[in-house]
This record gives C-alpha cells, sequence and structure tokens, in this order.
C-alpha cells in the first residue's frame, strides 16, 4: 500500500528504529539495575528450598519484597537518618508470610495517636501534670504505657514488641526509658514523633522498680492499695501502676493476674503503666479473652506476630548498620548460600565448648546444612558452590574449629565453605553501648541467612530467625553435660517461646497449665515450661 502523504511515510518508516532503540534502552536499564542488586542468594524463589531446609512458603501467600514491606512501612521518613528501615530487606529473603490488611491499618492509626499524644505535645503535658496528680481520670484523651529496658539485647527486643503489641490492644502510646546503654541502639520508629520519654518525667529510679515495689499491681492488690473491682471509677485508682514482668514475676501470684481479663478492665483505666519485663509475653495477651478478636484480625497466623512487629518496629541506627554492612560487603555478599549458627552456653545447662562444637557438627552434617569433609581425597574445589558459615557466640573456639575444618579438608562435595565470625566478647555485658551495638549487628546479619542453627531457648537466636521468617534448627539443651542426640530438631513455627509464662486459671484463681488453656498457646519445641504461639 502506497503513502497518501509524505508525512506518514516518514512516521511509518522510523516505527521500526523507534521501536529498536526503545528495546536497547529498556535491556540497559534492566541490566544496570540487575548489577546494583544484591547477590543471588538473596533473591530467594518460593517453592524452590535451600538446602537442609524445606520452602517455608509452600501455605501461605508469598509476598513481594519491596522497599516498604508491602504497606508494613511508610515512605515518610528520611532515608538518610535511618538506612537500615528501608535497606534490610535488601538482603533478606521475601517473607513468605502474608500481612493482614487490618494490621496495617492497626499500624496507621497507631501513628497518628503517637503524633498526637506523643512527647512535646500539649495532650503530653496534660498527661505530666495528672501524673503528678493521686489518681487517675478518664477525663484525658491519651494514655500510655512505659517500658524500662531489662536483660541481654535479645530480651529487650522481645519484651519490647510485646509491650507495642500490649499498646496497640489498649489505645496507648508506647514511650521507652532513654538508657545510657541502649541509646543510638535504635531508629525512631514513628514519623513525626519520638518514643523517648524527656529527661525531666517526673518518675524516676524506674531501674529499681522490682517485684516487690508498693507501686507494683500486684502488692497494690495485696495490700488492698487498689480496688481490683472492673466496675470501680478512674478517681478511685492511681495516677499509674508498676506492671513486674521479669522472669521471676509468677512467684508473686498476684503478678500474674496481668493476664485475666478482670484485671485489664482495672489496668485499662490506669492512665500510665509502667513495664519491665524480660520476657516475651505475646503469648500470655492471647490467653484474655477480650482481646481475642482483635488479635485474630491482625494475625490470622499466630505464629507471625514477633516477624511483622520486629520488622516494623526495630531498625538499627546508622552506627550498628555502618557494622552490618562493613561485614556483609566484606565476607558474605558474594556467597551462594549464608548459614548462620548461633551457639550459646547457658548456667542451666552447663557443657564443655568440645561438647557442644561435637553436637554442632553432627546437626549440621546430619541435617545435610553443611558437607562432611573427605580426608583422604583431594578433590578441585567447585568455586561456583561457595557457601559462607557466620558463627555467633561469645567464644571464638567454635568459628576456630570450623573454620580450620573446612580449609584443611576438602568436602565430600567439592563445595567451598568459608566460615566467619565478627566478634567474640567472652563473657555477656549487658549495660555497655558498643556490646551491645555489636550483638544488634550479629543479629541482624544472622537474620540475613538462608540456613539458621541456633540454641535452644535464646532469646539471640529467637529474634534472629524471626526476622529472617525461618524455622531454624534448635540445638538441643543438654541434660547431662554431654551432646544429646539427636543434636537438634527443626522448629515447628517461627513464634518465639515466652519462657515464664503465668501458669494461672483466671477464673478459679488457681495454680493451671498455660499450655492446656487456650488452643493456639502450647508449649515451645526448646524449652518445655514456656509457651508459644501455633497455627
Amino acid at each position: 500500500m502506497k503513502c497518501q502523504k509524505k508525512s506518514s511515510c516518514t512516521i511509518a518508516s522510523s516505527r521500526p528504529l523507534q521501536f529498536l532503540l526503545g528495546l536497547f534502552i529498556a535491556s540497559l536499564l534492566i541490566w544496570v539495575s540487575s548489577k546494583n542488586r544484591p547477590t543471588s542468594s538473596n533473591a530467594w524463589i518460593p517453592g524452590v528450598p535451600v538446602r537442609g531446609g524445606s520452602t517455608e512458603g509452600t501455605t501461605t501467600a508469598t509476598v513481594s519484597n519491596d522497599r516498604l514491606l508491602d504497606g508494613l512501612l511508610l515512605p515518610d521518613f528520611d532515608e538518610q537518618s535511618c538506612l537500615s528501615r528501608y535497606q534490610s530487606m535488601l538482603y533478606r529473603k521475601a517473607s513468605s508470610y502474608a500481612l493482614s490488611s487490618y494490621l496495617i491499618s492497626k499500624l496507621r492509626t497507631y501513628e497518628q495517636l503517637h503524633k498526637k499524644c506523643g512527647p512535646n505535645t500539649p495532650l503530653f503535658q496534660k498527661s505530666l501534670q495528672q501524673l503528678k496528680s493521686n489518681h487517675s481520670t478518664d477525663q484525658l484523651e491519651c494514655n500510655y504505657v512505659l517500658w524500662s529496658p531489662l536483660g541481654g539485647i535479645g530480651n529487650r527486643m522481645l519484651s519490647l514488641v510485646s509491650t507495642f503489641l500490649y499498646a496497640l490492644l489498649t489505645n496507648r502510646v508506647m514511650l521507652i526509658q532513654q538508657a545510657a546503654d541502649i541509646s543510638d541502639l535504635f531508629c525512631e520508629p514513628f514519623p513525626g514523633s519520638t518514643w523517648y520519654i524527656p529527661p525531666d518525667f517526673p518518675i524516676k529510679n524506674l531501674e529499681g522498680y522490682n517485684i516487690h515495689s508498693q507501686n507494683s499491681y500486684g502488692y497494690m492488690v495485696s495490700h488492698n492499695l487498689i480496688n481490683d473491682d472492673p466496675n470501680s471509677p478512674p478517681s478511685a485508682l492511681p495516677p499509674f501502676v508498676y506492671v513486674h514482668l521479669r522472669y521471676n514475676y509468677a512467684q508473686k501470684d498476684l503478678h500474674t493476674r496481668f493476664f485475666c481479663e478482670s484485671d485489664q478492665e482495672v489496668i485499662n483505666k490506669i492512665n500510665w503503666v509502667l513495664l519491665k519485663s524480660d520476657n516475651y509475653f505475646v503469648p500470655g495477651l492471647f490467653m484474655i479473652p477480650k482481646y481475642e478478636q482483635e488479635l485474630e484480625r491482625m494475625f490470622p497466623l499466630k505464629e507471625t506476630v514477633f516477624h511483622h512487629l520486629g520488622r516494623y518496629l526495630l531498625h538499627p541506627s546508622n552506627s550498628v548498620w555502618g557494622l552490618v554492612m562493613r561485614f556483609h560487603n566484606s565476607y558474605l555478599a558474594k556467597t551462594k548460600e549464608r548459614i548462620g549458627i548461633q551457639a550459646r552456653i547457658f548456667l542451666w545447662a552447663p557443657i564443655s565448648i568440645d561438647e557442644l562444637y561435637k553436637q554442632i557438627v553432627a546437626c549440621t552434617q546430619q541435617e545435610l546444612i553443611l558437607p562432611e569433609i573427605n580426608p583422604k581425597q583431594s578433590l578441585v574445589p567447585n568455586e561456583a558452590t561457595t557457601s559462607a558459615v557466620l558463627v555467633a557466640s561469645l567464644h571464638a573456639d567454635f568459628y576456630e574449629r570450623l573454620k580450620d575444618m573446612y580449609y584443611t579438608h576438602t568436602t565430600t562435595t567439592g563445595e567451598i565453605i568459608s566460615v566467619y565470625q565478627p566478634s567474640h566478647e567472652e563473657k555477656q555485658q549487658f549495660e555497655q553501648q558498643l556490646h551491645n551495638q555489636k550483638a544488634l549487628a550479629e543479629i541482624w546479619l544472622l537474620s540475613f541467612s538462608d540456613v539458621l542453627v541456633t540454641t535452644a531457648a535464646s532469646t539471640f537466636g529467637y529474634v534472629s530467625y524471626s526476622l529472617a521468617g525461618i524455622k531454624p534448627w534448635f540445638l538441643v539443651s543438654s541434660k547431662d553435660q554431654k551432646a544429646p542426640d539427636p543434636p537438634c530438631h527443626r522448629a515447628v513455627t517461627i513464634d518465639v517461646c515466652f519462657h515464664s509464662p503465668p501458669n494461672l486459671n483466671c477464673k478459679t484463681r488457681s495454680k493451671a497449665d498455660t499450655g492446656k488453656l487456650v488452643r493456639h498457646v502450647r508449649h515451645c519445641e526448646d524449652f518445655e515450661d514456656g509457651v508459644k504461639l501455633f497455627d
């Protein structure tokens, strides 16, 4: 067909060139984008299992790994002020656990509440005036829960997320005490406000509150200093109450009543709750009937509470993120697979370094997490199959022995196994900032793993695997100072264990097995006295 006009012929003849030029530019952009992505181990493909593990996403919807985590995070922050907030997802496999739209809306509502009621607002100043009085009032728009740090970094992260869930359930604003050893650990999580109480906060010596404190809920109830009748008016209640949920709280029965519905009705009328805990007490909140429906809507999959809220709330500061990135880029970035091993020796489960090392080797080789060595045959290493082992431990022995084993011997598969350890502090130093920063960096590095082996009952390991969203192998606790047989077993869920459940039947006010009271709360597979959430 001939062209009717010269201009139309020119346009038609140029279209193939435009198409080819557009195709070239698109291909170039895709190539540049792929060069800037993390290494292949970060691009987890649902349905394809990694070594030593089964696919986590076979029963849940696969969530795309975008910078806002499918709406969990807001884009409202200056990225440079907290690099980890939008960059952590580049180094973890995509979550295979779908978010509830109700949880996202709940978080957006909370952010507005925190902005309205947070420090340096008129409503906060009004609440401080009330706090200095001798009673609560039902006329305040804002109520608060104040978290005070306790224990190691793992315990703190678990109790902080638990406290945040409590704030969501009770429509409270969560604030935290700015202790010296937690400064420069985490970024501010809420836009347009802070979560730190001001230096002139009227309640002093928060560190001194304990199980015997006269301001604790248990003490007040036992000494008739507080009316535990749910129908009591707020004016009959104190301006604040201390809730003691440390590991020893169950020694006093009245402290366990925090997890009873009638007592929650009373506590909810008190404007300020001061809370101290080294526990992951989320499973206890699932035992309170009045919160059941709300929890069901937020978390259709019960085991994902810490996984989602931890990714929302906890973002390492730029100082900590610098430690993470320098180590990752130097040692882990170009490996095919990342394997995390977290080893801890507890006083209540003593075991020698030699026995625990034997247990680690037995577990990782029996479960095909690491290849066996071939001491007699020399194979040409296959550089295309390089795996990195990240060891997190207070001791250097496990790292040194694993490194020597894979350095001095070939493997039966021909793989190259590289072993690394960021630090070995020898002992836990609870109140030193640099120690906590290093510990947090190692938790984050472990959470980038494709496969995890962690010590049973270790809160350090709990946080790592739950943030990663993968079910770890638990190194079974020793009962006779010998390596157990079998050496490890796979976790059933990605939830975290509540080590000190209340073991109270709220209806009868008598002792009961918490692991048998509610369908979704059962005993932990790694710590039989504790309970966790199951779907």
